[in-house]
């Protein structure tokens, strides 16, 4: 595997397990905590930029392409 590949594949992984953790919170916030919803809600939106900036590379939209 190539240099560039093993660092998105890293990065993936990593992308991965930052999610793991933070859905593990947002079920023990739910379960335990009496006013869940603002918490529980900036966890979502949390979690979904995270997912748009590393899986959907949104970020490529703002960078001149070269050709």
């Amino acid at each position: 595997m190539n240099e560039k590949k093993a660092a998105a594949y890293r990065q993936g992984m990593i992308t991965i397990g930052i999610l793991f953790v933070l859905t593990v919170i947002e079920f023990w916030i739910g379960v335990n905590v009496e006013s869940r919803l603002v918490l529980i809600f900036i966890i979502g939106l949390l979690k979904a930029g995270i997912i748009v900036q590393n899986f959907m590379h949104i970020y490529r939209l703002w960078n001149e392409e070269s050709h």
